[in-house]
């Protein structure tokens, strides 16, 4: 276990290669699971803000599952996530004319019509955050679905905590990402 600031890192994250490969997966991880993506509380106002400029990079039926569910779902746990068109694929998500599925808001973001990426949970993963009273837990999700992303950073000689640098940023800060490599590396080096 790694620990920076209030974050308890598991080895998994520094000693995992993983590189999305997403020609081979074809965005799985959008459609797979019982809900959709995750959101944070403070991303919630953020979902309906941004509707109406990403609404137009969607498909009809993301559109119509939103437009009759919210733009965000609750679950029995009191948890928030993204709208799922028939308890599947995530409603923001749309197929391109590969098949594979391309995040509507992060569409927008990069045409830029909005400011905001996508989800941190979307941006993150595999890294999945619980969080705790005193600190957050970051932990690495393991699934089927994400091997050929697993073979991939295993060939190109990638770690996990590399692979989600920009995310990690993002999440915590520069400093705090600078400070988890100084801590692997120290540990690397000691090995």
């Amino acid at each position: 276990m790694i620990l920076i600031g209030n974050a308890v890192i598991t080895d998994d994250i520094k000693d995992k290669n993983f590189v999305c490969n997403i020609e081979k997966c074809k965005g799985a991880c959008c459609v797979e699971g019982d809900l959709g993506a995750p959101l944070t509380e403070e991303e919630l106002p953020i979902m309906k803000e941004i509707y109406p400029k990403v609404k137009p990079y969607l498909s009809a039926e993301g559109i119509k599952a939103i437009e009759e569910q919210g733009e965000y779902i609750e679950d029995w746990e009191g948890d928030y996530s993204t709208t799922t068109i028939n308890d599947k694929e995530c409603a923001y998500a749309t197929y391109d004319d590969k098949g594979i599925l391309k995040c509507g808001i992060e569409q927008a973001h990069n045409d830029g019509k909005i400011d905001f990426l996508k989800p941190i949970s979307c941006h993150l993963y595999p890294i999945r955050i619980t969080k705790y009273d005193e600190y957050d837990a970051l932990n690495y999700d393991r699934w089927e679905i994400c091997n050929p992303a697993c073979d991939f950073g295993e060939k190109l000689g990638v770690p996990l905590y590399r692979f989600l640098k920009d995310a990690l940023i993002r999440n915590y800060s520069k400093e705090w990402y600078e400070e988890l490599v100084r801590e692997i590396e120290s540990d690397n080096s000691s090995n």
